[in-house]
């Protein structure tokens, strides 16, 4: 007599299933990527638990559970890691993020900008500005991957200082267009009364911010310090006047 195999139970958190979809989506960014390409409303039937879309929808929870918490993503570097390491978390933790990030917060601005066009806080180009930014961030980041990064792996060059400093220059451009983005959105708040879809929208759009910030962080100041040639030691700040730098 051959012995019953019993399935396993897999325990679903119900913090989080037992949640409202809405809720979720405003407050876990990409969620709503998720939940677009099952056909789970979160803006309009947003009041109901996860647990119950994945039920009504005859969508596996624990699935969705699992997909949902790999979005919460931590943003700690490798501890002393070598360079080699701290690209593949470049990669791996913004490259790959930015890429998933912009196409949804695009199409949700466009949502939002059709849907709510006579509101007076609306913010209208918004979507442009995300459009623009994609373009110039894949931009960015294929010449780090093809040109930049292969070369850091190897060692270094002594040609590489330029192309750094080119990846330099389009940090600051990033940096201004954040600056744009945020005043635009009111530093991502939502107005008063705002759906589920367009407090989604900024909560993305926050998210995008600090991720981006993080990104251009540990390039500029960790990673591509270790291969740029070090100034000279200089005394003071050579300004010739008392400016209080050394206070």
């Amino acid at each position: 007599m051959n012995a019953r195999i019993e399935t396993p139970v897999i325990e679903v958190p119900s913090a989080l299933a037992d949640q409202p979809i809405g809720q979720i989506a405003v407050a876990l960014p990409g969620a709503t990527a998720i939940f677009r390409r099952l056909k789970l409303d979160f803006c309009c039937g947003g009041q109901i638990s996860l647990r119950q879309a994945a039920l009504d929808k005859q969508i596996d929870l624990s699935t969705l559970v699992q997909e949902l918490a790999a979005l919460d993503r931590s943003d700690d570097a490798p501890p002393a890691g070598t360079s080699p390491e701290l690209i593949d978390h470049i990669l791996e933790r913004y490259h790959a993020v930015h890429r998933e990030q912009l196409p949804e917060l695009i199409r949700m601005a466009r949502r939002v900008e059709a849907v709510h066009r006579d509101h007076p806080a609306v913010p209208t180009g918004l979507a442009d500005l995300l459009e623009q930014a994609q373009v110039e961030l894949l931009d960015h980041m294929e010449k780090e991957e093809q040109i930049i990064f292969p070369n850091l792996r190897a060692g270094g060059t002594a040609m590489i200082a330029y192309p750094i400093g080119v990846m330099r220059q389009e940090h600051t451009s990033h940096g201004e267009m954040l600056e744009h983005l945020m005043g635009m959105t009111q530093d991502a708040t939502p107005p008063d009364g705002a759906c589920n879809t367009w407090r989604a929208l900024y909560a993305g759009i926050a998210q995008l911010h600090d991720d981006l910030i993080n990104h251009i962080h540990l390039e500029n100041n960790v990673l591509f310090p270790r291969f740029e040639p070090q100034p000279m030691a200089q005394a003071g700040c050579g300004s010739g006047s008392g400016c209080g730098c050394a206070g």
